[in-house]
């Protein structure tokens, strides 16, 4: 249940931060943030990353729908078992809801956060939680699953090594 509302907190802030972005900012404007670093910069994109797939702004909705129930079961279902695998889950989730919201209300997603010192696409808040929870969870599968998600055989339930000692 922590999760769920970890998932809530994500998604509503990153609503949050949107709509204020949308009120306060001239489409298309920018507005300093962090100097030399980060500046908000209200844009728009019906596409995914870098806007691949612009004119598949309903594809990607579903794909957003889809992903969000897979990610909702699997927290439930307890795919992984320790706290950093379900965190992973859980900004997967939210990051999906928040862009999900975005495309099936108003059929483009709103960005706003612009890094200045490389050039590189506007993203969301929704945006950051799908890099870093995409990024954690390929990192925990690939060095900590076998260490806290493998099942680990119990004391005195070792298999026999051959079949001699099996029958003795």
């Amino acid at each position: 249940m922590p999760y769920a509302v970890l998932a809530a907190v994500l998604v509503a802030a990153d609503q949050i931060v949107k709509y204020l972005v949308m009120t306060n900012i001239e489409f298309g404007a920018h507005v300093p943030f962090i100097p030399h670093i980060l500046e908000l910069t209200y844009v728009t994109n019906t596409g995914a990353a870098f806007s691949m797939f612009s004119n598949y702004t309903w594809l990607l909705a579903l794909t957003s729908l889809i992903m969000s129930v897979l990610l909702a079961l699997a927290l439930w279902k307890g795919l992984f078992k320790h706290p950093l695998g379900k965190l992973t889950l859980t900004l997967l989730l939210a990051g999906a809801v928040g862009n999900l919201i975005d495309r099936a209300f108003r059929h483009y997603v709103v960005d706003m956060f612009n890094v200045l010192f490389m050039d590189f696409a506007v993203f969301n808040v929704a945006d950051i939680c799908v890099v870093v929870g995409g990024i954690a969870a390929g990192l925990y599968y690939l060095f900590l699953w076998d260490k806290l998600e493998a099942p680990r055989e119990e004391p005195g339930e070792e298999e026999p090594h051959d079949r001699a000692e099996a029958d003795s």
